[in-house]
């Protein structure tokens, strides 16, 4: 068996939305024809939360839709995740660019993108933070990252011809 493709998801603090998005694509990677082939982590580009669990709303949230997410922990990205990984898929432009600004000279394997314009999804590029919203930002943000999983499944499968 080919070593299995890993994917990155980034955000800001790893509570809200990269940790949703973990749980989303893995619960839909294994569904799929993909099951066992794609690894999937979170991160956050800062280090506030650390070994903290997602927000108790992010949790709610997946929960509503069947995604468990609750025995995540946050950790904060670094630059050793460039060699770890083969995807690093960013929320936004800003942790997009706090990936880029630290990513090795030298050896790393791990090529960056937002993960809406890797998924190919239509209309948005980059996932609104939720953090200061209520429960209509936590649902925006859970279907955009559950739209997305489509996309980045049928992409693996075309890409990696698995």
């Amino acid at each position: 068996m080919a070593e299995p493709i890993r994917l990155l998801v980034v955000c800001l603090g790893n509570i809200c939305r990269s940790p949703m998005a973990e749980g989303v694509l893995r619960a839909r990677i294994g569904a799929s024809p993909l099951a066992g082939q794609v690894e999937v982590d979170s991160a956050g580009t800062g280090d506030w939360h650390v070994g903290q669990p997602p927000d108790r709303r992010a949790i709610a949230k997946a929960r509503e839709h069947g995604v468990d997410i609750a025995g995540l922990r946050a950790r904060q990205f670094g630059a050793a995740d460039h060699h770890d990984f083969d995807w690093v898929l960013c929320a936004d432009r800003s942790n997009l660019r706090d990936v880029r600004r630290v990513a090795p000279v030298e050896g790393a394997r791990a090529r960056s993108g937002l993960l809406l314009e890797w998924a190919a999804l239509e209309g948005e590029d980059e996932i609104p933070d939720p953090y200061t919203g209520g429960a209509a930002q936590f649902e925006h943000v859970f279907q955009l990252l559950d739209a997305a999983a489509d996309g980045i499944v049928a992409r693996l499968r075309r890409e990696y011809r698995r």
